[in-house]
């Protein structure tokens, strides 16, 4: 069973390619909100100084320079210790160095600062799912999902999704992923995700459906054509078997995917 979502860059901005096990993370377009001048007592000159060491960080963590962001935190909370972003934000990068230690002290102590903020909420919920804490973490989405004040209620939809199919809770993860799908019918990370469950279930006809959405985008990456592939080969259409296993050829010759297609390994 693979789990398919959007490739991503430092679990940040999207492009319109796709990859295995995807867990939607933060938007650090504004990183810094209303929410930590709510809960600082000090001065807007203060404020605006860590702001600004704040938003340097987060570009050097877009940019994959993870010391330097870090240096930069440890600048932030000099300045202003309880800003619960800066917290949150030295998380993702520690969970990006494989710290899972920290990370998980750093997103605690978040959530301690801020306990109402349901984009750190997200951002930890998403950290257990990836650690193995699935059940864990599955509780906290859906107290996200009460939270109507939430600007992006589809990322938490889509790792509740992405959490139950690792449990193999395959109804589950076809309601979260379906109530996103409600929201954004148009998301190709939604329907690749529910033609990933429904091929799962065995329910070749409907994986077909939201499969053929999600080709229509231009790019997509070896694991989403592969994908295609199993659902054609299992509903008997030859030729769209065959462009398909072009394309893979064509745009992924070196790919695990296109090698499990030479093997005829339909079944992996």
């Amino acid at each position: 069973m693979n789990f398919l979502g959007l490739k991503y860059a430092r679990n940040l901005g999207f492009g319109m390619c796709f990859c295995l096990l995807f867990l939607m993370g933060c938007s650090t377009s504004r990183f810094v909100d209303e929410r930590d001048a709510q809960h600082s007592n000090e001065n807007p000159d203060i404020q605006r100084r860590a702001s600004i060491r704040l938003q340097l960080a987060v570009e050097y963590y877009e940019q994959g320079k993870l010391k330097l962001a870090l240096d930069e935190i440890r600048q932030v909370l000099l300045i202003s210790p309880n800003l619960s972003n800066a917290y949150n934000l030295r998380a993702l990068i520690q969970t990006d160095m494989d710290d899972t230690q920290h990370a998980e002290e750093n997103f605690l102590h978040a959530m301690k600062i801020d306990p109402l903020n349901s984009e750190i909420m997200n951002n930890y919920a998403r950290f257990l799912c990836q650690i193995g804490r699935e059940k864990q973490a599955l509780p906290m989405f859906d107290r996200i999902l009460t939270d109507r004040t939430y600007a992006t209620p589809v990322k938490a939809m889509m790792n509740a999704g992405v959490c139950s199919l690792k449990l193999k809770e395959f109804a589950k993860a076809e309601r979260y992923f379906m109530a996103g799908f409600q929201v954004q019918p148009n998301n190709p990370l939604l329907n690749a995700n529910l033609a990933q469950v429904y091929f799962d279930l065995g329910q070749f006809e409907k994986a077909h459906f939201y499969i053929q959405r999600v080709l229509k985008e231009e790019i997509f990456a070896a694991d989403v054509l592969w994908l295609a592939i199993k659902i054609e080969t299992r509903l008997g259409d030859r030729e769209a078997v065959t462009s398909l296993s072009t394309q893979l050829r064509r745009r992924y010759p070196n790919s695990k995917e296109y090698a499990l297609f030479q093997k005829g390994a339909f079944n992996e």
